[in-house]
């Protein structure tokens, strides 16, 4: 190598790091998530350990406050949240759409569309129903579960698929592709899967349609509240 090769090499600027494939962003919208996934995991754990479901009902509300306290921190991250953009008649459209999803929830419930054997939530203590953890449920259910979930499953994971910089990526130019996969994946986190994947695809064509994160999560907090309040009257534990 020549000298002056040598001090070309010299004056060279170092190569760029290569980007993380999960940017600041994309932490502050898994990590709910995980927090949700995780006691749920622990659900488990402590079943698989002898511990009655009954002695384990106060773990949804703690789940729920660690949720919520990791959506405060994370809360700068969440720009499309910071604007409520949702004129009246997208959002009597995103109501609609979650009356049409629980309707859809109840009743694609045969045999071969459910995984698994689904313990529910019994709120009945001695036989009498625990209205403060009714409460509780169906607060977390309509409240949390929907800002937790279209942060995870639209917000980030359907735009993620299309480019890891995925806050430069138009809800309304997210590829079908991308809807599908996500979609899928969000039915299979329910017993009820292929009522997920429905509720998925709707929640994502709102998403993608109006632009706004919050027509999905309106019309998931719909959705959920809806079926928190048919369970308790239908007494269909089953279905938490």
């Amino acid at each position: 190598m020549s000298d002056r090769d040598e001090q070309s090499r010299l004056r060279a600027p170092p190569a760029a790091a290569p980007a993380p494939m999960l940017s600041r962003a994309a932490w502050a919208r898994i990590l709910p998530f995980l927090v949700y996934i995780l006691f749920i995991v622990l659900a488990d754990v402590l079943g698989r350990m002898g511990i009655a479901a009954s002695d384990l009902r106060w773990l949804y509300a703690v789940k729920i406050i660690a949720v919520v306290v990791t959506l405060v921190i994370c809360w700068p991250q969440y720009d499309e949240l910071h604007t409520l953009r949702l004129s009246p008649i997208w959002a009597g459209m995103a109501v609609l759409i979650g009356v049409i999803v629980f309707v859809l929830w109840i009743n694609l419930s045969s045999g071969w569309l459910l995984i698994g054997t689904p313990t529910g939530f019994d709120p009945r203590t001695g036989g009498q129903v625990d209205w403060l953890m009714v409460a509780v449920r169906i607060a977390g259910a309509a409240l949390v579960v929907p800002v937790m979930e279209e942060l995870f499953w639209r917000s980030f994971l359907m735009r993620w698929l299309d480019s890891s910089d995925f806050t430069s990526v138009d809800p309304a130019a997210i590829r079908w592709s991308s809807l599908a996969i996500a979609s899928v994946l969000f039915g299979f986190e329910h017993n009820l899967w292929f009522a997920g994947i429905v509720a998925g695809v709707a929640y994502g064509l709102l998403y993608m349609r109006q632009r706004t994160l919050w027509s999905a999560i309106l019309a998931h907090a719909v959705t959920n509240g809806v079926l928190g309040v048919w369970i308790v009257r239908s007494a269909n534990w089953t279905y938490w």
